[in-house]
C-alpha cells in the first residue's frame, strides 16, 4: 500500500504531501533531490552537513588551520569531484 500519492499538474508540478514532508522534515524553501536507484525513483531531502563533515570533505588530511586561499582551493576541489561527469 503506497504511503501517498500525488497529482502532477500540467505544469509538471506535484504537491509533496504533509506525510511525506513530516518524514523528510521538509517545509517551505527545503530542496529535494530526485535520485534512480535500480528502477526507482527515490526522493530524500539535500542534506545539511556538520562543520566537521565540511571540514573532512574539504581537507583529507586532516589539518585544520588554512589560508583563504587554501579554503577557496578545498571548495573548488570538492565540488569538482562531487559534479564529475561520469
Amino acid at each position: 500500500m503506497p504511503l501517498a500519492q500525488s497529482k502532477v499538474t500540467a505544469q509538471g508540478q506535484i504537491s509533496v504531501p504533509a506525510e511525506i514532508r513530516r518524514l523528510l522534515g521538509v517545509g517551505p524553501g527545503a530542496v529535494l533531490q530526485w535520485n534512480e536507484e535500480n528502477g526507482k525513483i527515490v526522493v530524500s531531502r539535500v542534506g545539511q552537513y556538520t562543520s566537521k563533515e565540511i571540514n573532512k570533505a574539504l581537507f583529507p588530511n586532516g589539518t585544520t588551520k588554512k589560508s583563504i586561499e587554501e579554503l577557496k582551493a578545498g571548495i573548488g576541489r570538492n565540488i569538482k569531484e562531487r559534479h564529475a561527469r561520469r
